[in-house]
């Protein structure tokens, strides 16, 4: 009887423990979703069986056992704000209560704040997925302690930092996801010791250096590495990978051999690298391949018309690269199915705009592309590569020889019946009253257009001249202005030659006054015009093709050197400021330099250039001419950002421009980059909740690279600014001039710290990259 008692005893001693943890666990949901405070939460009741309860899209409870295991909650992001006095700390204070969770997802809901350590005491955790937030720092070392952890994503997050060396201590781990932070430094080797990884996802990061040895992780499926600045060799891997994209790194080396091996490979993507040597064209057949992209390398070999290839391939891009040959017919066939690219190689084809065959050649020489000799042989290497090379020169010789006789029996015969004719000097005779009286601010006369030759009309000879008659290794790109190229002036200086084709016929009086407002366009902070020139038809005089030749900027985007960082360089506090105001002096003399002004421009961080002395300059804006013949950049550009708002009539259109100068400050400010209008969005909320934080938190958010150089009065008169850029409201936007006091204050306040030039973190290195848009 006694033992009957006993047992009765225990077992409602059990329910009331049960249901003692089951109302606690419950009581934590009730105060996190008074914390969070989202719409979608807000059925939680009391009452609420929250394990019994159904889920949906945006919230999911799952139990064992009267036990919470697993938390879902996601958000809507642009929907749901979290309170300005939200705390980070507080909030994950209380979910540590769920001591049984072992999935825990919290998924675009703007946390913001470093992820405490103390997420480490929910020991059981197996799955944390804190994507798309604002959550910034490092990774916190107590997460070291979750040895049950098998999968780790912190995308879309502001993490910096490096990957900690101690991550092979996480060894259960599957799926380690970092993309789009601000990571940096060089990979740990203690990577390699992550046996059980089956994903390692490092897209859109600052990492760089050489790649560990990968090739012991031999349940390693999916490697994502692009976007950062890894290099030179190819990584080491294992063969059971199924996608490896490496995609715009600084990879200079060949492919490896094996790859041809990677039975299981669907997706390759080693593109805008620099790899040299042989494409492999096993890889085409590989029995899994769909997707292929090497595109903008320096790859070679030669290609021929037998290769077979998967039925199963999408996607090949095998354009920018050195290959000779021909095409194979698998590539060659027509099949909706199945997209092929192949321009800018040398094949035997009229198709995608091939290169001619010596300069393959040439470049192949120039990258050290040659047949690997034993070592004992010296001496006859020596004179096997001289043989090369003077073979090689002797063939352009013979090419260019033909090219000259070709070239002059055409001349002849043009001679005999010429389609066109050059209108050299066009401008002189025509002046427009309208540009006479052009009115001129006083930062104009300052930072005028320091150093540039007199603008001109350039004849065709000139044109053909500077690009090497249009040679394909002047040819820059093509966007929605017509086709680039980089040429050399008679003086020595180079220039950018934009050609723009007409498709109706126009007389040269019709451009004149277009032509006289182009040449007022010079300016210290413009990308500045240098001259023009018309092609024109003799049959009825009227204008074919226009060249416009501005000045040539090779530094690199502003972007580069702020929050793209694949150079390992990054502007300090003093230069961003100073690029800023360049930028803002550049769209003064824009809306007020001339009449009339030039406004909705349009302006993204990649439209500004920084020359050698890293002064920036605006290289994209409003050019009339190319309004006029519906060539310009309108609605939805490219990135995702929509046309800034302005009515019809064009009242406020200035303040189009003022807000896209807001998204600018917002990189300059976080190093970060902004993709969409969205991003810049959130970013603002972000900068605007750190206003009224303390200094600290205010200093967390910005770029690491610039966290210790600025002076906190400079950096809030900058966030201030740019959060009054971005006002949805383009009336209540600051007006140029505004902007620009803002930024001198900035400036002028920075300056009288001593501070600033006591970090070296913001110090830029030798320029290395070129861009023109």
């Amino acid at each position: 009887m006694a033992s009957v008692f006993l047992v009765l005893v225990t077992f409602l001693l059990s329910i009331n423990y049960s249901q003692q943890l089951q109302s606690s666990n419950f009581q934590t949901l009730l105060r996190i979703q008074q914390l969070l405070n989202f719409p979608s939460l807000r059925s939680w009741k009391n009452s609420t069986d929250f394990c019994n309860s159904d889920s949906n899209s945006s919230l999911t409870v799952v139990c064992y056992e009267d036990t919470i295991t697993q938390l879902h909650i996601i958000g809507e992001g642009k929907t749901e704000t979290l309170s300005k006095n939200f705390s980070v700390d507080s909030f994950v204070t209380t979910l540590v209560k769920l001591q049984g969770l072992k999935v825990l997802t919290l998924v675009s809901l703007g946390i913001w704040g470093p992820l405490p350590g103390k997420i480490a005491r929910l020991s059981s955790l197996e799955i944390v997925n804190v994507s798309s937030n604002h959550f910034y720092g490092s990774i916190p070392v107590e997460i070291s302690s979750l040895s049950n952890l098998q999968t780790l994503i912190l995308d879309n997050n502001m993490f910096s930092g490096v990957l900690p060396i101690w991550i092979d201590l996480l060894s259960g781990l599957t799926v380690l996801s970092l993309k789009n932070n601000l990571f940096n430094g060089t990979l740990p080797n203690s990577v390699s010791n992550l046996d059980n990884l089956r994903i390692l996802s490092l897209s859109h990061n600052k990492f760089y250096g050489v790649v560990p040895d990968l090739s012991h992780l031999r349940n390693l499926q999916v490697l994502e590495l692009d976007d950062n600045a890894f290099g030179p060799q190819f990584p080491k891997l294992g063969h059971k990978l199924v996608t490896i994209v490496l995609r715009d790194n600084m990879f200079r080396s060949g492919i490896p051999a094996d790859v041809s091996s990677y039975y299981q490979l669907k997706r390759f993507d080693i593109s805008s690298n620099t790899f040299i040597g042989p494409f492999q064209t096993a890889l085409l057949s590989l029995p899994s391949i769909a997707y292929i992209n090497i595109s903008q390398n320096k790859l070679t070999g030669m290609l021929f018309e037998n290769v077979s290839c998967n039925s199963e391939l999408e996607v090949v891009d095998l354009s920018s690269n050195l290959l000779t040959g021909s095409l194979p017919k698998c590539l060659a066939s027509n099949s909706s199915d199945r997209t092929v690219s192949y321009a800018r190689n040398c094949l035997e084809t009229t198709n995608q705009n091939q290169q001619p065959p010596p300069f393959c050649h040439t470049e192949a020489l120039a990258v050290g592309v040659l047949p690997e000799r034993k070592k004992h042989k010296q001496v006859s290497k020596v004179v096997l590569t001289l043989g090369i090379v003077g073979g090689t020169l002797g063939g352009v010789a013979v090419f260019l020889l033909i090219l000259f006789i070709v070239r002059r029996g055409n001349s002849r015969s043009k001679t005999k019946n010429p389609p066109r004719l050059i209108s050299e000097n066009a401008a002189s005779g025509y002046t427009s009253k309208l540009l006479s009286d052009a009115r001129y601010i006083s930062q104009t006369k300052k930072f005028g257009a320091l150093g540039l030759p007199n603008y001109k009309s350039f004849s065709l000879e000139e044109i053909e001249a500077a690009t090497n008659n249009f040679d394909t290794a002047s040819f820059m790109g093509e966007d929605s202005y017509g086709e680039m190229y980089k040429g050399q002036l008679k003086n020595g200086s180079y220039a950018v030659i934009r050609c723009i084709k007409m498709k109706k016929r126009y007389s040269t009086q019709n451009f004149m006054q277009h032509m006289e407002l182009i040449s007022k366009l010079r300016h210290r902070h413009l990308v500045s015009a240098l001259g023009h020139c018309f092609e024109c038809s003799l049959e009825d005089s009227s204008v074919s093709r226009i060249f416009l030749v501005f000045e040539y900027v090779p530094t690199g985007t502003l972007r580069s050197w702020t929050s793209d960082g694949h150079t390992g360089k990054s502007l300090n506090w003093t230069q961003r400021i100073g690029a800023a105001i360049g930028v803002a002096k550049g769209i003064q003399f824009l809306h007020t330099g001339i009449v009339p002004g030039v406004y909705s421009n349009n302006l993204k961080i990649e439209d500004v250039l920084l020359d050698h002395n890293l002064v920036a300059k605006i290289c994209s804006y409003n050019l009339p001419l190319l309004s006029n013949i519906g060539k310009v950049r309108r609605g939805n550009s490219s990135n995702g950002f929509k046309q800034s708002s302005i009515n019809k009539s064009g009242k406020h259109e200035d303040k189009c421009d003022i807000y896209d100068f807001g998204v600018i400050l917002l990189e300059i400010i976080l190093g970060r980059t902004i993709k969409t209008t969205n991003d810049a969005e959130a970013f603002k909320e972000l900068l605007q909740a750190s206003l009224g934080a303390d200094e600290d938190g205010r200093r967390s958010i910005v770029d690491p690279a610039i966290r210790k150089a600025c002076l906190e009065q400079s950096l809030k008169t900058m966030m201030e600014i740019c959060v009054r850029c971005l006002i949805k409201e383009p009336a209540e936007r600051p007006s140029i001039e505004d902007v620009l006091w803002n930024l001198q204050f900035a400036a002028q306040v920075q300056d009288a710290w001593r501070g600033d030039s006591q970090s070296s973190e913001g110090s830029p290195g030798s320029p290395q990259r070129t861009a023109f848009r």
